[in-house]
């Protein structure tokens, strides 16, 4: 009795043994597959650390400005602090462009500003006179877009005549029915971010020439807000950067652009300072504290790692990348600082 008991248990362990091999197996090919699929991001990071700094740092970095380049800036800072130095503390804020620069041009300002236009000419003197050097590093390439409520089927494709009368004061448009005689009999409410913003120094500077915006266009600090104003009124129609109509696809249409050829809609492929949304593209930069740089390693560390990186993250947040050329003399022109 007692050997039958234990053959028995001999049999049942047998068993036990090839059901656990068997149940290891998909286990296997699951961590085998995880693999596969991390590699490629593996290989990424490693190829950042390499091109970065790899003594271990500490600090912080100090960034604001433009709330067009925010998500950009803030991604590739989530990405640094994670993978590259995380006892370094990157805080991205968006006041702004021109508020940014504020907090830029002064003694212990930030280190960097965002920027969605270029650095006007009074700010470079005012940088001057305060014995601050200023480092423009191009960061990537932005599509000016024009959304409408998902509702409005009417004004899907505009030329940009059609959509700068929409914003200009002397124009005489401010119904639908005013564009095109068979559209809506019905008031338009344009919408945009307010003068603390780049976007609306590029609109009213480069596409409106400096004319006068019309006196019912509702003007926004905060992207969030004209993203949900023109998501609840038909009528509304407003201007900002390609990236937040990317993230907000699913309450928002982007107006088709007739420059000419053929309606052309705001993408990846069409942004560019050559394409066929080129009268509508800008670049955005970030403005580095030279200073800061050579007296704060955290700052250089990530300027570099920036540059090095910022073509993998542009398509991410809704921005065109910049010509590798003009990555290499970024990251040429800060490796100069290390010496």
């Amino acid at each position: 009795m007692k050997l039958k008991k234990y053959l028995l248990f001999l049999a049942i362990a047998a068993l036990a043994a090839v059901i656990a091999a068997c149940g290891a197996e998909p286990k296997a090919n699951n961590d085998e597959q995880s693999k596969g699929n991390n590699e490629e991001s593996k290989s990424n990071n490693e190829e950042s650390k390499d091109n970065s700094n790899s003594e271990k740092l500490e600090g912080s970095v100090v960034i604001d400005g433009s709330g067009t380049v925010y998500p950009l800036m803030a991604r590739i800072a989530e990405e640094y602090m994670i993978n590259e130095q995380e006892n370094v503390s990157v805080e991205v804020s968006r006041a702004g462009t021109s508020a940014g620069f504020k907090k830029f041009l002064v003694k212990d300002g930030t280190d960097f500003n965002d920027a969605s236009r270029q650095i006007k000419d009074e700010e470079a003197a005012e940088a001057k006179d305060l014995g601050i050097e200023v480092k423009e590093l191009k960061v990537a390439l932005d599509g000016l877009t024009f959304v409408i409520n998902k509702e409005n089927d009417w004004a899907k494709e505009m030329t940009p005549e059609q959509l700068i009368s929409i914003f200009k004061a002397d124009s005489g448009v401010k119904k639908w029915s005013d564009l095109d005689p068979s559209w809506p009999d019905e008031e338009i409410k344009p919408m945009g971010p307010n003068e603390n913003h780049g976007t609306y120094e590029f609109f009213y500077e480069t596409i409106l020439e400096k004319q006068d915006l019309v006196d019912t266009v509702n003007l926004q600090q905060d992207y969030s807000t004209l993203v949900n104003l023109v998501a609840e009124d038909v009528n509304g129609i407003a201007f900002f950067g390609f990236g937040y109509y990317v993230n907000n696809k699913d309450k928002l249409e982007a107006v088709h652009v007739d420059f000419g050829s053929g309606a052309v809609e705001p993408s990846l492929d069409t942004i560019s300072e050559d394409g066929d949304y080129a009268q509508f593209t800008r670049p955005v930069f970030t403005y580095l504290n030279v200073q800061h740089a050579t007296e704060k390693p955290q700052v250089l560390d990530y300027a570099i790692y920036l540059m090095h990186n910022i073509n993998n993250f542009a398509g991410e947040t809704g921005f065109a990348p910049i010509p590798d050329e003009e990555v290499k003399e970024g990251v040429e022109y800060l490796d100069g600082l290390k010496n």
